[in-house]
């Protein structure tokens, strides 16, 4: 079966409409070759012949799995070791001190679009080195939740086993020695002592927050940028609301505060900032 690529532009703004709605990332009018190249690879697999019957669909089927296919399909999981490394660096040298002599119980810190989980695991590694250098000065159990929409990159996120291409994004020789077993077929697994800190689970940014809890760091990086204004707004809202009073929160090296909420102050960091919450 040979797939049918075309678009109409009806079609297409029915996609862009049902993207927006679903999982709120805004697709720009002239995507139409990332859209079709992005889904070209479901039509065999749900038996469809053209991306404008996949996107007919995507309005009666909710059953197959075949939304969750497509959103997986459309949302860009890039990421890897210790990304743009200030906010660890932040993390292990100031935030995790001063939070540590508050002697509280846990350290609770949300990594939200957490894709295959190497955020996450970062702040776990960045938490042993802090342990290893400060014996005894860490008072306090350290909980790292990573969410993504996705169930996909969190099964893969969960099994904490990655080859060699994920390795070498951005993971020093030293820390891979450190932090990881050797697995089957060339992997590298993620030691029990890392995971044993970091959980999963699902959640739409777009939904309720409600059952997450209270944080003293949250992460949302790299995330905000797909988002309407409107939805950004929102979404930074109820991160605020998410946070103890005091707590921090880290956008990625591109994404502003500007525009998008009061409740914050920015501190700078040099290099980078993080938002502190009023």
């Amino acid at each position: 079966m040979v797939a049918d690529r075309s678009l109409s532009p009806e079609e297409y703004q029915s996609f862009q409409e049902f993207l927006q709605k679903t999982c709120g990332i805004v697709l720009g009018d002239k995507k139409h070759y990332l859209v079709t190249s992005r889904l070209i690879g479901l039509l065999e697999e749900f038996g469809v012949s053209s991306v404008s019957e996949l996107i007919r669909r995507l309005r009666t089927d909710s059953t197959s799995g075949l939304r969750e296919r497509v959103i997986e399909a459309m949302t860009t999981n890039e990421t890897f070791w210790f990304r743009d490394a200030f906010p660890f660096e932040i993390y292990k040298n100031q935030l995790l001190p001063e939070l540590s002599a508050k002697k509280q119980p846990t350290i609770k810190i949300w990594c939200a679009a957490c894709s295959t989980g190497q955020e996450p695991y970062s702040l776990s590694m960045a938490t042993s080195e802090y342990m290893q250098s400060n014996p005894g000065g860490l008072k306090s159990s350290v909980q790292i939740i990573g969410t993504d929409i996705s169930p996909a990159v969190l099964r893969e996120a969960q099994k904490a086993h990655y080859d060699q291409l994920s390795i070498a994004r951005g993971l020093s020789p030293e820390r891979k020695q450190r932090f990881f077993s050797p697995g089957t077929d060339g992997r590298f697994e993620v030691r029990p002592e890392i995971r044993q800190r970091v959980s999963f689970r699902p959640l739409n940014l777009l939904q309720s927050y409600s059952l997450m809890g209270k944080f003293d760091i949250i992460f949302c990086r790299n995330v905000l940028i797909y988002f309407s204004l409107e939805s950004k707004r929102d979404i930074v809202e109820r991160l605020s609301q998410a946070l103890n009073p005091g707590g921090h929160l880290f956008l990625g090296a591109s994404e502003s505060m500007a525009g998008l909420s009061t409740g914050f102050e920015m501190v700078r960091c040099n290099p980078g900032v993080m938002y502190r919450k009023k």
